[in-house]
């Protein structure tokens, strides 16, 4: 029985990844004068958000360990943990400033990590 859980939840990640390829994922931000990044609370927000809306999934748990500096080809990477523990790595890259406005690609990893014992 706890196979099949687990094999859902990967299944679940999975469909996240297969959608963020198949259909690409981009966004952007508007940040301060005085700031030209995008704290990892608000990263993490924005990406699950995105995600959500990609792949027609609820809205996963992300976290992002540090700031987006505001610097074209800075890159970052965030996690997605499923319900199960399992999780699946996803690279933030800018592709362009804009005065305040950072844009950004989001691509999630093909495959996803069991979660640990």
């Amino acid at each position: 029985m706890t196979m099949a859980r687990l094999s859902a939840a990967t299944w679940s990640l999975s469909a996240i990844a297969a959608g963020v390829l198949l259909v690409g994922c981009s966004a952007s931000v508007n940040v301060g004068e005085s700031e030209k990044k995008l704290s990892a609370e608000k990263l993490s927000g924005i990406v699950a958000e995105k995600l959500a809306a990609t792949t027609g999934q609820p809205k996963p748990n992300i976290t992002c360990p540090e700031d987006l500096v505001a610097k074209v080809g800075n890159t970052t990477r965030c996690k997605l943990t499923a319900d199960d523990g399992s999780t699946l790595g996803v690279s933030v890259k800018v592709s362009s400033v804009d005065g305040d406005q950072i844009n950004f690609d989001i691509k999630a990893d093909d495959t996803a990590s069991p979660a640990a014992n």
